[in-house]
């Protein structure tokens, strides 16, 4: 199945911003679904895959959310 090679490198990704000290078990449990459900068309980007991710931060998971740095408000306003 090429869906767990995928799901390794959103777990990578998520492991690149972690806001907390979580293994990467409990990145994987907290973001999978979400990273499938708004970033899927981006595998296997890494960069692009993070930059989905944050882009959504406020549709994750509030597990998903507490694996990366909340965005700052200003980058929310970009007029």
């Amino acid at each position: 199945m090429k869906l767990k090679p995928l799901l390794l490198l959103i777990v990578c990704v998520a492991a690149a911003n972690v806001g907390t000290a979580a293994t990467r078990d409990e990145q994987t449990k907290a973001c999978k679904h979400d990273a499938i459900k708004f970033c899927a068309i981006h595998i296997p980007n890494k960069e692009k895959i993070e930059a989905c991710m944050k882009e959504h931060y406020d549709k994750l998971s509030p597990k998903c959310q507490a694996m990366f740095d909340a965005p700052s408000s200003d980058s929310q306003s970009s007029s």
